[in-house]
């Protein structure tokens, strides 16, 4: 491990350690019922850099949006990916940018907690509870309601999907408010969104069209993922050569990642990209991904595809991909032609 590992190591033990009594609810400051068209400024707390996690934010930013019709949503985020995914959500007013490597850019690192302080915010959401930064950030904020995420639980035994990472904030919200005067909603947990534009998926069905025959229907596969949760390309080439024999009648094409790899051997058409949104774009008019958990998987997620997520080693009920017909597949309890018949599944219910 190098130095810089070991510190930043060092730093978040720290940090979880001073951050895991921070906490509080409006319940117990005795604070007034909330006046939700009088909420005009919300801040949400999510300073970390990956992509499927600001993904995962998706849903809560929609749910906020919903709930208070008349405000405005600062996000508090790190690294550079958060104007990209909202750059079509008119809710979303100004983004607090923390860069991804601190140490490197410790003047602006430090510029980004101190503009927490600049605005005065109706509500500050902790999008994550077990965030030692985010627990930090939202009490460094300028409010006197504050969502810390474990204040209440007692959704958890009305919703069994509730440890999802993107559904539990949202629950989290509904619970704080109803105890607040704001009544207590019941419809389904807002989808991820990237909210592409017509332009958008018009270009890249120009792109995917000179990769397939246009009278066969699409399937998108992503044969990569980070660490663990990436899968051997013996793997891969035994699920290819299955795919290929039982869906002879549909295009069968290949995201690539950005490290330009193929766990195939770039055996099937491919698309690359390093653009999130055209990246999105070229799924959403395919009719459907398969790829092992990833922020890629989460991106197809956002772009309204039916999408097949595969785990091996992550939690299936945390990150699995929902909404829009889409499934996780646990590869260690199911086989092949159990998965064949998932995919079969989805893509009927297409047709």
């Amino acid at each position: 491990m190098g130095i810089l590992k070991k510190i930043n190591s060092v730093r978040r033990n720290l940090m979880q350690g001073m951050t895991k009594k921070i906490s509080g609810s409006a319940m117990n400051q005795n604070l007034p019922m909330i006046n939700k068209d009088a909420v005009k400024t919300v801040l949400i707390c999510r300073p970390n850099h990956r992509l499927g996690n600001q993904l995962l934010i998706t849903p809560l930013v929609q749910e906020v949006a919903d709930t208070f019709p008349n405000c405005k949503i600062d996000l508090f985020v790190k690294g550079n990916v958060a104007p990209i995914i909202f750059e079509n959500f008119e809710s979303v007013d100004s983004i607090i940018k923390l860069p991804k490597k601190h140490f490197n850019d410790l003047l602006p690192y430090l510029n980004g907690w101190l503009a927490l302080k600049k605005k005065n915010y109706d509500l500050v959401i902790n999008v994550d509870k077990n965030s030692s930064s985010g627990r930090l950030s939202t009490k460094f904020a300028k409010s006197d309601y504050k969502l810390f995420g474990d204040e209440e639980t007692d959704f958890e035994s009305k919703y069994p999907d509730h440890k999802h990472i993107a559904k539990y904030p949202v629950y989290s919200l509904r619970s704080y408010l109803s105890k607040l005067g704001v009544p207590n909603k019941e419809n389904p947990i807002p989808t991820l969104d990237l909210k592409l534009s017509p332009s958008e998926l018009a270009a890249a069905k120009l792109e995917l069209e000179k990769l397939i025959d246009k009278e066969k229907k699409t399937i998108c596969i992503f044969t990569f993922a980070t660490g663990a949760k990436c899968y051997s390309e013996a793997w891969w080439n035994e699920f290819y050569e299955r795919l290929k024999k039982d869906y002879s009648n549909y295009n069968i094409v290949e995201l690539l990642p950005v490290e330009n790899v193929s766990q195939i051997g770039f055996k099937a058409p491919s698309f690359y990209s390093k653009d999130i949104r055209e990246i999105a774009a070229f799924i959403a008019n395919t009719d459907i991904f398969i790829g092992a958990d990833s922020g890629m998987m989460h991106l197809a997620s956002a772009s309204k595809t039916p999408t097949v997520g595969l785990f091996s080693v992550t939690v299936v009920n945390k990150y699995e991909p929902y909404g829009n017909n889409s499934v996780a597949i646990d590869t260690n309890a199911m086989n092949t032609d159990e998965m064949i018949k998932t995919i079969n599944t989805i893509l009927s219910k297409n047709e």
